[in-house]
């Protein structure tokens, strides 16, 4: 409820600030996102009518959660900028999912519901005196949500080959290798934009086999071999690090069986019977998942360090957006001081911060710091950042 709520109060927010006309998502042009947002809708109707009609709610209650954060988490998230540009499609689209969220919810949570549909909607005197939703076959598009469910897998393994590499996800890189291949890179390829922003990566690059990210090592899993093998495991420990670790790799995952012999007798191993750990290529990063991996370019060069201090000092200042009480859609005058480097990661990309920030002017140096209103600091990396922002 918390979080339909918040996606509820953004919209209600920002089409206030750009003074958004209500309009039906069969009057403007829809994104691959928009599509993918309004065919989740569809699925959730389905199950919420089968689920109801047999008295389950707390399946549909699920089944609409697990929709609102892929909206919340997804969606708005993924939308922001467009949200912020008043793009007439981003927020017919939210709006189709929030009035679907309150009708469907409504049996459920009867005055959150209400309170909802009365502002965006309101043509009845209650959400609880409109018919409940029926799919529009239209708008249902299986396909498209495979293809969207591949894209954030493989967002979620680069999230996680960050997070082992320890980088922050403000820190670009230079390129994210992806295995897939035939029909699921196409499917990733379709939304390759999405994954260069996610990862912020400046390349995505593919291939067939998560052979090539690495090379395996084949470990005996001793919780299924040791009852089987008994005192022989070391013996076993051995027949398995003499194996072709390529080739029984590509074996195992086949579903097929690798053979040992112990004692003068051959013995034959499934998956279960051998542990296989993909040592990734030197400097990079790599999480699979089945036959799914994602390798992330760990190597940072000046280039790609300026850049990330230049995306840590635009959220120091956003902070000091929030602290000073501006509205979304402030503009300022803003002012850095101290530590060199992020001043020069600052002067490099100029642009970018002040687009970012809603900042009119920028001026950077100690000295300006001390008389403009507001002052702020934070720390970087160690290194000191003075603020000072006035709205303009």
């Amino acid at each position: 409820m918390k979080t339909v709520w918040n996606t509820y109060g953004f919209f209600v927010l920002y089409a206030n600030v750009n003074d958004v006309e209500p309009l039906g998502v069969d009057e403007v042009e829809l994104t691959d996102l928009d599509r993918w947002a309004l065919s989740r809708l569809q699925a959730t109707i389905e199950v919420s009518i089968e689920r109801l009609d047999d008295y389950d709610a707390t399946t549909t209650g699920r089944a609409i959660a697990a929709f609102v954060d892929d909206l919340s988490n997804w969606y708005v998230r993924r939308s922001r900028r467009r949200f912020w540009d008043g793009d007439a499609a981003a927020f017919a689209t939210l709006r189709e999912c929030l009035l679907g969220v309150a009708k469907l919810a409504a049996p459920l949570v009867p005055f959150i519901t209400d309170s909802m549909y009365g502002n965006l909607d309101g043509a009845e005197p209650s959400v609880h005196l409109c018919d409940y939703p029926e799919p529009a076959a239209a708008l249902r598009d299986p396909e498209l949500e495979w293809q969207m469910a591949l894209a954030r897998e493989a967002v979620g393994l680069g999230r996680e080959a960050r997070a082992h590499g320890k980088l922050k996800v403000r820190q670009p890189l230079r390129e994210a290798v992806v295995v897939a291949a035939g029909r699921e890179r196409e499917a990733i390829g379709r939304f390759e934009r999405l994954l260069l922003e996610e990862l912020n990566v400046k390349v995505v690059r593919y291939v067939s086999e998560a052979d090539e990210l690495g090379r395996f090592e084949l470990k005996p899993n001793y919780r299924a071999l040791g009852p089987r093998f008994g005192k022989d495991m070391p013996q076993v420990a051995a027949a398995v690090a003499g194996l072709d670790p390529a080739r029984a790799a590509r074996t195992l995952r086949g579903g097929g069986e690798v053979h040992i012999a112990i004692d003068g007798r051959e013995h034959p191993l499934g998956a279960n019977d051998v542990a296989m750990v993909l040592q990734p290529l030197e400097g990079y990063q790599v999480e699979r998942s089945g036959s799914h991996a994602v390798a992330l370019d760990l190597a940072l060069d000046d280039e790609l360090r300026g850049e990330g201090l230049a995306r840590e000092v635009v959220h120091a200042v956003q902070n000091a957006r929030k602290q000073a009480g501006l509205d979304v859609e402030d503009r300022i005058a803003l002012v850095l001081g101290g530590d060199e480097a992020l001043l020069g990661a600052v002067r490099a990309h100029e642009r970018y911060v002040t687009g970012e920030t809603l900042a009119t002017s920028l001026s950077l140096g100690d000295g300006n710091i001390e008389a403009g209103p507001q002052p702020g600091s934070a720390q970087i990396e160690g290194r000191d950042l003075l603020i000072a922002i006035t709205r303009v």
